[in-house]
């Protein structure tokens, strides 16, 4: 059996680099995704990034960093290490392809098959939140409302 790999795309009505930016930049990435970044990724920086809604913390280390073109990091910790990596492609002066690949998924062939259906879950709404906040400033709430029972109860009611 080959290793799965989760993959998820999304056309974005916006430019390659606001496309770009919007993931390197932590402050703009915690409008559609996690609720808070160590710091900006740039080649070889280490971050972590926090998901306060789920009391989840992780960290990233950036193993590729192509402006406009491409970003890969491996996220996780110890056994969990996983990589991600997207690539943008200019469709255009005004629109941007972004694909996501996840991989490197550990346990036993069904462990990793329903890791990698999480995961094309997961980083398809993550692209759908991008398109929704860069096209139209609105916070999509895809990741804070994906398991609402899930929520500490410091967000419960937001």
């Amino acid at each position: 059996m080959t290793a799965p790999v989760a993959r998820a795309g999304m056309l974005i009505r916006r430019p390659v680099a606001e496309v770009f930016e919007a993931f390197v930049d932590p402050a703009i990435t915690s409008r559609f995704w996690f609720s808070e970044g160590s710091g900006r990724l740039a080649p070889g920086a280490r971050v972590t990034w926090i998901w306060a809604m789920y009391g989840f913390v992780s960290s990233a280390v950036v193993t590729a960093f192509e402006p406009d073109r491409r970003l890969a990091v491996d996220w996780g910790e110890g056994d969990d290490m996983t990589h991600v990596e997207w690539a943008f492609e200019a469709r255009g002066p005004d629109q941007t392809f972004v694909t996501v690949a996840h991989s490197g998924f550990s346990g036993d062939g069904d462990a990793r098959i329903a890791a990698a259906l999480d995961g094309m879950n997961g980083f398809t709404l993550l692209l759908a939140g991008a398109k929704i906040w860069l096209e139209h400033g609105i916070e999509p709430r895809f990741v804070l409302d994906r398991h609402p029972d899930m929520r500490v109860a410091a967000w419960r009611d937001r």
